[in-house]
């Protein structure tokens, strides 16, 4: 894995890229996540593609990027990991937020995306018009945007932070710890509360996207048993469900593999499944 820094408005991006022989892939994370989110899955792609992942501006390394945030801002800084990278088409994928990141940049820039892959997000969630963004966002991601108002005094105490989360701490390793101890800083979360709240607005009052294919794990947030989507929007979507994962182990447990053989299948269309094996 190696880390670039790569130019964007306002300053520097920084991107983690995995090595593969493959098409680049480029990945982004949900609202208060990493670039580290995707490491199990860069590492059952194990070259196939090469995949890349942002810190979202706002966000860990890009933390000190300045606004105006929004899906708009991560899409031209998407673009520009393209350029940087030398790719005149990409493929996307996106986690949660994510989700929202890749759709709004292949509306954008459509001659620039070849494909879409969306994990457990992307899709506007059914919630009161009339609902303010921050109890949008409490309704829906409680515990990580209370998170950003804490202070932790060592990374051992933010640790056993997000292991007291029962959708992590079943599930802990040493992707989830990585994960984890790139977003704090030494006092708090690295995200820019401002850049959290401009593009949870977007996510609210953004016009549905284009039908991508989109793979919806089975539990939640808290790992209860009712996962982010409501069964009857997963249905009419066509989603396609991750056994036995939550929001979070989709992409940093077990359904790391599941993602990995989307991600190959849809970077490359001659790619057949069978191949995964």
């Amino acid at each position: 894995m190696e880390e670039i820094d790569v130019a964007v408005r306002g300053g520097s991006l920084r991107v983690l890229a995995w090595p593969g022989d493959g098409p680049l892939v480029i990945a982004a994370h949900g609202i208060t996540a990493n670039a580290l989110s995707w490491a199990a899955v860069a590492r059952e792609l194990a070259g196939r593609v090469r995949l890349v992942a942002p810190d979202l501006r706002g966000r860990a390394r890009s933390a000190g990027l300045p606004g105006p945030f929004g899906m708009a801002a991560h899409a031209a800084d998407l673009i520009a990991v393209a350029d940087h990278f030398g790719a005149a088409k990409v493929a996307l994928a996106g986690h949660s937020m994510g989700g929202f990141v890749v759709t709004e940049t292949a509306a954008r820039y459509p001659t620039r995306v070849s494909s879409v892959l969306l994990i457990d997000g992307g899709v506007p969630l059914p919630l009161p018009p009339d609902i303010d963004v921050d109890t949008a966002l409490l309704a829906t991601i409680g515990p990580a945007m209370r998170r950003l108002s804490m202070t932790f005094a060592t990374s051992d105490e933010y640790l056993a932070y997000f292991r007291s989360n029962p959708a992590l701490g079943s599930a802990w390793n040493h992707d989830i710890s990585e994960y984890v101890l790139r977003d704090y800083t030494g006092v708090r979360s690295s995200c820019n509360i401002d850049a959290i709240r401009a593009d949870a607005r977007d996510m609210l009052t953004g016009a549905a996207p284009a039908e991508f294919p989109l793979l919806a794990a089975p539990r939640g947030l808290q790992d209860e048993p009712t996962g982010m989507y409501p069964p009857a929007l997963l249905h009419a979507v066509g989603a396609e469900m991750v056994p036995d994962v939550n929001h979070y182990t989709i992409l940093l447990g077990g359904g790391a593999a599941h993602v990995a053989k989307r991600i190959s299948e849809m970077a490359d269309p001659g790619f057949t499944r069978s191949a995964l094996e």
